[in-house]
């Protein structure tokens, strides 16, 4: 077993491995993390440099800048500007859960995700041992663990092996739970889009606030998984 794996399976005995994550979080590392969707690799997300480096680590530019994790839907505020209610019934309906938000980002924050033209992509994931790394971290800029193009990682030596040495710890959580990657909404227009369809299906979207469907992917194309 890789050094960076540690066991974080079991919150009685998980507490070094959160520690180890944290300050690796702290000093500018790079970590992995169990999600209810995928294995995410994850950065601070006010540390440019950092989120920098988790660019490279998947060999993505910055035009696709990563979304941010949240321990509390109450940071909700704390990071968008302009949040509609629908959003924030969207929010009390799937958080923690497999949606990811695109909001209007607070233009006084301090950070550099890439080319996100002021905006910001939000998730709470619902996954123990990632919402006990993030209370004690802060917002984390979290992309799925995989080389761009490959397969997300549903498992922590899944992870290792596309990663390796550029993240520092790697928590290993068991096999994700969900091993599909969250639904993504923009909520910057008038109205509410699919970007893409995941773990949140459209009629359980749509059920709590209306929803434009995604457009019908391009025939002979296809996607890979990011969280």
């Amino acid at each position: 077993m890789s050094i960076r794996i540690k066991d974080a399976t079991d919150p009685a005995t998980w507490g070094p491995a959160i520690d180890e994550a944290v300050n690796a979080v702290g000093r500018g590392a790079l970590v992995v993390l169990p999600t209810d969707t995928v294995y995410g690799i994850g950065a601070d997300a006010f540390d440019p440099r950092a989120v920098q480096a988790l660019l490279d680590a998947k060999g993505r530019g910055r035009q696709m800048p990563p979304p941010v994790l949240i321990p509390d839907v109450r940071t909700l505020d704390g990071l968008a500007t302009d949040v509609p209610d629908t959003v924030r019934a969207l929010a009390e309906a799937f958080w923690p859960g497999g949606l990811t938000i695109i909001l209007r980002a607070q233009p006084s924050l301090a950070w550099d995700l890439g080319e996100t033209h002021g905006t910001v992509a939000l998730r709470m994931p619902d996954h123990p041992a990632a919402l006990a790394l993030l209370r004690r971290t802060g917002p984390l800029a979290v992309s799925s663990a995989n080389l761009t193009g490959h397969p997300a990682a549903t498992t922590a030596h899944d992870a290792d092996g596309q990663l390796g040495d550029a993240v520092a710890v790697i928590l290993d959580g068991g096999p994700a739970p969900g091993g599909v990657a969250s639904t993504i909404l923009d909520a910057t227009g008038d109205v509410l889009r699919v970007v893409r369809l995941g773990a949140v299906d459209l009629a359980a979207l749509a059920a709590v606030a209306p929803v434009m469907a995604p457009p019908a992917p391009t025939p002979g194309t296809r996607g890979t998984a990011e969280s």
